[in-house]
C-alpha cells in the first residue's frame, strides 16, 4: 500500500494462518477496491481474500475456487513432460488459481471470481454461499477466463471474456449473462476470427456501448456485441486491460508492451447512430468545458517550463471546448468535379469558360461558429470540411483584436498566440457552417455546452466581479483594436510622405515649396508616434521614458490575458490615461491623414507626378 503523500509503502500481501493451506496468487492476481466501501480490498488466488481496512487483515471468505487440477498431468506437445524438462517450473504461475474479478456496483456482495482452469464462481451475499459454472456456451471446456466485467447499468448482467491461445486457440471468445450467470449468450459478433479477448468494458451511460481489448488492439461495439468497430491510432499490440475513467468520460487502455493509452472524451460514440451518417452535418453532445489559465508549476506556460530537456513533461490534452463534429459529403471545387467526370469514359474536354470559372473560384470552406446565451457571434474558425468525422477544440477566447494579418508567419515567436479575452462561463452553442461561392450556409443544429471557472486562484473574480473582468478587458481590448490601427495608418501615412518627396524631386512641374510642407507633416506624425508608442531616442540612450499610450494600454492587457482575478486599480487608472490621451491624438492623425497629406497629394497630381501609393491617378482624354 503506497502512500503518495509521504511515499511510503507497507507490504499488506495475505498471509497464511497456522495450519491453514498454500495461497496460490497468479502472475496477473487480480486485486480489486469495492465500489461500495474504499477501504474494502478483495484479492483472488486459489481462494477469494477480504480486507475491510486496506489491507492490515485479511479473512479468506471462499473455498477452493478452481478445479484442483494437477498441471503435471497435463500433455504439452502431446507428451507428459518429465520432470527434468527445460524450464518446467520456471518463469511461471502455480496452476490453478483466480485471474480475473467483479463486483457489482449495483448490489454489494455480488461477486464473480474466473480462474485460470475455466471455472467462474459467483457469491450473492459477500461470501456466504457460492455457486460456480463449470461450462459455457461456446467456449472450449477449461478455458482461461480472461476477464469478468459486472455491468454498472444492470445489477444481474455480467459479462466475460475467454482467451484459449495455450491450445492453439486464437477465437474471440465473449458472452454475456443476464441472470447473473445462469444463462449466456455470445456477443463476440463480426470480431476477426484470430484475435482472443483479453478485456471488456461496458459504458456507464449507454449500455450498448462496449468496449473489447484484442491480441490484435481495442475494439467498439454501438449495438451491445452485433457490430464490432476497431479503435484507430492503436499500433497492432494486444490490449490485456480496458478501464473507463467515467467523470472525463475517457477510456484507458494498457497494452502488452507496457503502453498506456488514453481516448479522450468518447462520448461521440455514446450518442452515435447510424441515422446521423445521413444527415448533412451534425455535431455530437460538448462536454462542459472547464476554464482556467494554463500554468507550469515549475514555470512557464506548460510542459517542463524552464527545467531543461532532462525534465519529462506530457502534453495536456488541448485546452478549451472540444467539438466533435461529422460532415457527410466534402464540398468539391469546380477542379475536383470535373478530374472526377474525366475519370468517366464519355467525358468532354472542357470550354475556356469552365477553366475560367475553375481559376477564379474561391475554395469552399468550412467553419465553427461560437454564439453565447444571447445568441451573439462569440467567434468563427475554419475547421476541416473532409467527410467524415472530425474534432476542434476552441481556446475559450474571443478574436484577438490586432490588425488583421493574411500570414500566420508575421507573428513574432514571443507574441502571444490567440490570445483574446477569456469567455465568462456561461452557456454557448457551436454550429457548423459552409462558405461556397461567397454563400454562407449553416448546417444542422447549434449544440449547446456550458463553460465553467475551475476556480483556482486565491483571488479570482466571481460572479458579478467576472462579469465586470470581461465587461473592462472589453473595453481594453476596443481601445487596443483602436491604437493598433492607428499605428498602422501612422505606418502607412509615413509611407505615403516618403514616396511624395522622392515624387517632387523627380517632377519637373512640381514646386520645390511642396518639400516643406512634406517635411512639415512628417514632424507632425513623429510627434504623435512618440505619444503613441514611445521615443526611441530615449532607449537608445538607456534613459528611463516615461510611458506611451501603447505601454499602458499593452501592460493592463497582457497582465490580464492570462488571469481570472480582477484588474487592478492601477490598471484601471492606466486605461483611463491612456483613453483620454489617445482621444487627443486619434483627432491629431486623422486631420494628418484625412486633410493634409491628401491636400499634398492634390498639388503633386496637378502637377503631373508619376504614381504615389494611396492616390488615384487622373487622366481625361
Amino acid at each position: 500500500r503506497y502512500d503518495r503523500r509521504s511515499g511510503e509503502e507497507v507490504d499488506i500481501k495475505p498471509q497464511e494462518k497456522k495450519d491453514q493451506k498454500a495461497f496460490v496468487f497468479n502472475w496477473d492476481c487480480p486485486i480489486l477496491i469495492s465500489p461500495h466501501k474504499h477501504t474494502r480490498l478483495y484479492m483472488g488466488g486459489n481462494y477469494l481474500l477480504k480486507s475491510d481496512d486496506r489491507g492490515d487483515t485479511w479473512q479468506v471468505i471462499s473455498g477452493d475456487l478452481t478445479r484442483g487440477l494437477d498441471r503435471n498431468t497435463f500433455k504439452v506437445m502431446g507428451v507428459i513432460q518429465k520432470p527434468d524438462a527445460v524450464a518446467k517450473h520456471v518463469s511461471t504461475s502455480i496452476f490453478g488459481n483466480a485471474v480475473s474479478l467483479t463486483e457489482s456496483p449495483k448490489v454489494e456482495g455480488l461477486i464473480y471470481v474466473g480462474t485460470d482452469d475455466g471455472l467462474l464462481s459467483i457469491t450473492e451475499d459477500g461470501g456466504t454461499t457460492w455457486r460456480k459454472v463449470e461450462n459455457f456456451p461456446f467456449i472450449p471446456e477449461m478455458t482461461y477466463i480472461s476477464d469478468l466485467e459486472a455491468s454498472v447499468n444492470n445489477p444481474d448482467t455480467v459479462f466475460a471474456a475467454f482467451e484459449n491461445h495455450k491450445k492453439g486457440d486464437f477465437t474471440p471468445y465473449l458472452l454475456r449473462s443476464d441472470d447473473r450467470g445462469r444463462t449466456w449468450k455470445s456477443i463476440a459478433g463480426d470480431l476477426p476470427a484470430r484475435g482472443q479477448v483479453y478485456s471488456i468494458a461496458e459504458d456507464h451511460v449507454n449500455p450498448n456501448l462496449l468496449f473489447a481489448g484484442t491480441e490484435f488492439g481495442c475494439y467498439y461495439t454501438i449495438d451491445g456485441g452485433t457490430k464490432w468497430f476497431k479503435l484507430s491510432g492503436l499500433p497492432t499490440i494486444a490490449v490485456p486491460d480496458v478501464v473507463i475513467q467515467r467523470r472525463e468520460s475517457d477510456l484507458a487502455l494498457a497494452t502488452f508492451g507496457r503502453g498506456f493509452y488514453l481516448v479522450d472524451d468518447y462520448t461521440a460514440l455514446r450518442t452515435f447512430t447510424p441515422d446521423m451518417l445521413d444527415k448533412p452535418a451534425a455535431i455530437f453532445p460538448i462536454k462542459t468545458a472547464l476554464s482556467y489559465v494554463e500554468k507550469a508549476r515549475i514555470g512557464g506556460t506548460f510542459g517542463r517550463g524552464s527545467a531543461g530537456a532532462s525534465y519529462y513533461a506530457a502534453k495536456n490534452p488541448t485546452f478549451g471546448a472540444t467539438i466533435t463534429y461529422y460532415l457527410k459529403d466534402k464540398h468539391k471545387t469546380k477542379k475536383e468535379l470535373r478530374k472526377e467526370a474525366e475519370k468517366g469514359e464519355n467525358w468532354k474536354y472542357p470550354t475556356l469558360d469552365q477553366f475560367r470559372a475553375e481559376d477564379r473560384e474561391d475554395k469552399p470552406e468550412a467553419y465553427m461558429t461560437i454564439r453565447d446565451s444571447s445568441n451573439n457571434v462569440v467567434r468563427r474558425f475554419s475547421v476541416s470540411g473532409d467527410t467524415g468525422i472530425h474534432r476542434v477544440t476552441w481556446n475559450l477566447r474571443y478574436p484577438e483584436t490586432s490588425p488583421i494579418r493574411l500570414s500566420a508567419g508575421e507573428k513574432l515567436p514571443w507574441e502571444l498566440n490567440d490570445a483574446g479575452i477569456l469567455a465568462p462561463p456561461g452557456t454557448y452553442s457551436a454550429q457548423l457552417a459552409t462558405l461556397i461561392d461567397g454563400v454562407w450556409t449553416d448546417l444542422g443544429e447549434p449544440q449547446t455546452f456550458k463553460v465553467e471557472d475551475l476556480s483556482l486562484a486565491t483571488l479570482a473574480a466571481k460572479d458579478a466581479a467576472r462579469a465586470e473582468k470581461f465587461t473592462f478587458e472589453t473595453k481594453l481590448a476596443d481601445l487596443k483594436r483602436a491604437v493598433d490601427g492607428v499605428t498602422r495608418v501612422m505606418g502607412e501615412c509615413e509611407t505615403r510622405l516618403k514616396f511624395l518627396r522622392t515624387a517632387v524631386v523627380e517632377t519637373p512641374k512640381a514646386d520645390t515649396a511642396i518639400l516643406k510642407e512634406i517635411d512639415s507633416a512628417r514632424d507632425k506624425l513623429t510627434a504623435i508616434r512618440d505619444i503613441l508608442s514611445g521615443d526611441p531616442t530615449f532607449g537608445k540612450r538607456m534613459v528611463a521614458d516615461p510611458p506611451s499610450i501603447s505601454g499602458r494600454i499593452g501592460n493592463a492587457q497582457g497582465a490580464l490575458a492570462y488571469t481570472t482575478q480582477p484588474p487592478t486599480g492601477t490598471q484601471r487608472e492606466q486605461y483611463a490615461i491612456a483613453a483620454a490621451d489617445f482621444e487627443v491624438q486619434l483627432a491629431a492623425i486623422k486631420t494628418l491623414a484625412e486633410t493634409d497629406i491628401p491636400a499634398i497629394e492634390k498639388k503633386l497630381e496637378a502637377a503631373g507626378a508619376p504614381w504615389t501609393p494611396g492616390r488615384l491617378p487622373n487622366w481625361t482624354r
